[in-house]
């Protein structure tokens, strides 16, 4: 049980929490909500000591390990497979005593806690997260320090989630991951054997892997039971009855008013509007549900386009003198077009989506699209690139150079910066605010089309929503590439699959889509990219495929169970008197490192089977 107990922290003066408190279950699956800048990751530092409350105390189980990512990303000549090993300390720490331990019972003592922690699965367990991240078996080997701060911080999360600590606490874990890595995250939190608490503005996430949901909201906790919807659903009843609270104490007042209004004057009823009156003054006005009035997002409409809006035709693209990264690109975005590009973080969405941009020229082919097309395209980099000094009144007349003042407040506007938002410096605005910005300025003169390349990383469950709903009342064209199902969902009705250096119309719906990224059973012809049945060579290959994965398996289970066996010999020979077994004991310990040494490259082998069977299976 972790217990937060009237805990009160101020930073800079300000309180961001005060006297909060609220009981977490041992084994609960806590999702902590709030809106952007309520003290979400204030509260997360306080958990893992980072921070020392100024008042209030957060007790937790005695030796109870506490897992957090730390801000720095791992850097190095290590591999990813040998930073996220290294994390499980105690199998390091015992697997480094048995290269240089003599002594055989001490052996015998070490090799059953490695059996009783499951080290020696420990390489396939790293594996398998490390896929599930997107890292290939290839990207498995290479040096830490060849990767992005992303990619590094995909690793930090793959060693967290393998050392697997007694309370998980995850801040924002799908920002830095894709839609594909996204999914695997949700189904491997949803069987987490111990407690997590992880903030998140993704409601998938919230409904189908937490069972409590802690809603920071001004400095004070409240734990609901149940996933987002639920809360959702008190939250709007806990809303209404505090409207109808509200509503009477103000009907009580204006009464209470009236009659002093009326009575102070006559001597016969002045004590009584007297007493009225300090009652009026006792009265504590019931606050309404807090709500951001500035939350808001309102996409100006383009003028007419006819469709095609673009058309693409054999086209290649890439950087520089390097082969293209995209080849064979034949497809028509319409002028009403909602379409979500699918495929994990490397395969080309953000290529593509810079083509379509015209960012990028088509190395080979056609690019075809009218000269009066405007673009708006919203990246992270546009976010963190904005000018801290600068406020967004100053970006905006910049922008719009030649408008009038009230064109720009009115741009600035549809965004919530109206009075004096429009005019705070940008470096004291939330993430959430400097993307609505960013949002503001790229449609400024009413785009055809919007591509948006992760639009919700900074933005909260409420934005989310709006956003959403902006989406939807927007009469242009729409691309969108983000790693939130639910946002995908109510906005794209069309699929377009970025795989294998191309990208095709996904004919599945997003449901099928995931069972695929997850390796569940589809239904006939589901989730099939356009261009037929699969048959002839490409059914036979897909047939061997599936074939070298169940014979990779078959050996995964029997070199295990020849494992145990010799593990449990070993156990019953460290176990007998007198020490007089060490010839026989190193024959057993030769053995069972033969057959760890081929298990291993069984389970190698099942991996690199299981990555040409997706292949198979997207193409």
């Amino acid at each position: 049980m972790l217990t937060i107990d009237n805990v009160t922290v101020r930073l800079g003066g300000r309180a961001i929490l005060e006297r909060a408190s609220a009981t977490v279950p041992a084994g609960a699956r806590v999702g902590l909500i709030g809106r952007n800048g309520a003290g979400k990751s204030t509260l997360m530092k306080t958990l893992i000591g980072e921070i020392e409350p100024d008042d209030g105390e957060i007790s937790k189980p005695a030796r109870a390990r506490i897992g957090y990512i730390a801000q720095e990303a791992p850097h190095g000549s290590m591999t990813p497979e040998e930073v996220v090993l290294a994390s499980a300390t105690e199998r390091a720490a015992l697997l480094a005593e048995l290269e240089t331990c003599t002594d055989m019972d001490r052996m015998g003592d070490v090799h059953e806690r490695l059996l009783a922690i499951d080290a020696y699965s420990a390489p396939a367990r790293a594996a398998k997260i490390l896929n599930g991240l997107g890292f290939d078996e290839a990207m498995q080997q290479r040096p830490v320090d060849s990767f992005s701060g992303g990619w590094k911080m995909r690793i930090a999360l793959g060693a967290l989630l393998f050392s697997e600590p007694d309370i998980l606490l995850l801040d924002e874990p799908s920002n830095h991951l894709d839609l594909e890595a996204t999914l695997w995250l949700e189904n491997f939190l949803k069987s987490y054997p111990a407690t997590l608490v992880v903030i998140s503005h993704e409601r998938d996430l919230l409904n189908k892997v937490v069972d409590h949901i802690l809603h920071l909201q001004g400095g004070q906790l409240t734990l609901y039971p149940g996933g987002y919807d639920a809360f959702e659903k008190q939250r709007a009843e806990r809303a209404a009855q505090l409207a109808a609270a509200k509503a009477s104490q103000e009907a009580q007042a204006a009464r209470l008013r009236d009659y002093v209004a009326r009575n102070s004057a006559r001597a016969s009823t002045a004590k009584q509007a007297q007493s009225r009156a300090k009652m009026l003054a006792r009265m504590q006005p019931i606050a309404a549900l807090m709500e951001d009035p500035s939350l808001s997002f309102d996409f100006p409409d383009p003028s007419e386009m006819k469709s095609p809006m673009i058309t693409l035709e054999h086209a290649a693209v890439g950087y520089g003198a390097a082969p293209p990264i995209l080849k064979r690109l034949n497809f028509r975005i319409e002028a009403d077009d909602r379409i979500a590009l699918l495929g994990r973080n490397g395969n080309g969405k953000t290529t593509l989506a810079r083509l379509l941009a015209a960012q990028l020229a088509p190395a080979e082919g056609a690019v075809n699209a009218p000269g009066k097309l405007k673009v708006g395209y919203f990246t992270q980099y546009q976010v963190e690139e904005l000018a801290g000094e600068d406020t967004p009144l100053d970006l905006m007349a910049r922008a719009m150079e030649g408008q009038s003042p009230a064109a720009v407040r009115a741009q600035l506007g549809r965004f919530g910066f109206s009075g004096p938002k429009a005019q705070t410096r940008v470096e004291k605005l939330s993430g959430g605010e400097r993307a609505r910005l960013a949002l503001a300025l790229i449609t400024r003169d009413a785009p055809h089309l919007l591509i948006l390349d992760e639009p919700t990383n900074h933005l909260d469950v409420d934005a989310r929503e709006a956003l959403v709903q902006a989406l939807n009342a927007y009469s242009g064209a729409v691309i969108l590439i983000s790693h939130d199902r639910h946002m995908v969902e109510l906005t794209a009705d069309r699929l377009v699959l970025v795989n294998g250096g191309t990208a095709r119309e996904y004919d599945g719906s997003m449901d099928d889509y995931i069972d695929f990224i997850l390796g569940r059973n589809q239904p006939r012809g589901a989730g099939r990219e356009r261009g037929g049945a699969r048959g002839g060579k490409a059914g036979a290959d897909l047939k061997a495929a599936q074939a070298e994965v169940s014979k990779a398996e078959a050996a995964i289970a029997r070199l295990t169970d020849e494992v145990e066996k010799l593990d449990a010999r070993i156990v019953a020979l460290s176990s007998e008197a007198g020490g007089q077994s060490g010839a026989a004991m190193q024959r057993l310990l030769t053995d069972r490192a033969a057959a760890a040494d081929k298990l291993a490259a069984a389970e190698e082998a099942w991996l690199a089977a299981g990555a040409a069977l997706e292949e198979l299976q997207a193409a």
